[in-house]
């Protein structure tokens, strides 16, 4: 494997003006500022608020849409794995998956200012670093997710 796979799919009722590179290309740059090894996998799906509603109520215990979720299938460097999974014998490791909710896209995207693409390129990036470890739970860490996140949105020349 020479680039990390990103695999992005569309829920077939979304209407995006954007292309599937295009969503690549974030989650790619965001790898390369954090130095991820080449041999990854992620998956991005863009989809709509009953799907986002569904995973979050099932994963998380909360009843609502949320814009996006993110799903750690690797273990992240600094934490211990409860059990020991057997590695894919092309040493691809799948670090989960970016669920994004496009009709709560566009309405933040609307109440912040922002274009669609705009606003979407945040929760890539934000999706993104949370399968790499990244969370927001105390002011220190939404500090330094929130920092990250405009670092990778500067390089792209998106924020």
């Amino acid at each position: 494997m020479n680039a990390p796979e990103i695999n992005v799919s569309f829920k077939r009722n979304i209407a995006i003006e954007l292309d599937k590179d295009w969503f690549k290309t974030i989650v790619l740059k965001t790898l390369e500022v954090e130095g991820v090894p080449l041999c990854v996998e992620i998956g991005v799906l863009v989809t709509d608020n009953k799907t986002v509603h569904k995973l979050n109520r099932i994963y998380r215990g909360e009843n609502e849409p949320t814009d996006v979720l993110s799903f750690q299938t690797a273990v992240s460097a600094g934490e211990r794995a409860e059990a020991t999974f057997v590695s894919a014998p092309d040493g691809v490791h799948h670090l989960g998956e970016v669920i994004i909710s496009y009709p709560q896209a566009e309405k933040q995207a609307r109440e912040r200012g922002l274009t669609i693409s705009q606003e979407l390129a945040i929760l890539v990036v934000h999706g993104t670093l949370h399968l790499l470890g990244y969370d927001h739970e105390s002011p220190k860490e939404k500090r330094v997710m929130r920092e990250k996140e405009s670092q990778i949105l500067s390089l792209l020349g998106k924020y």
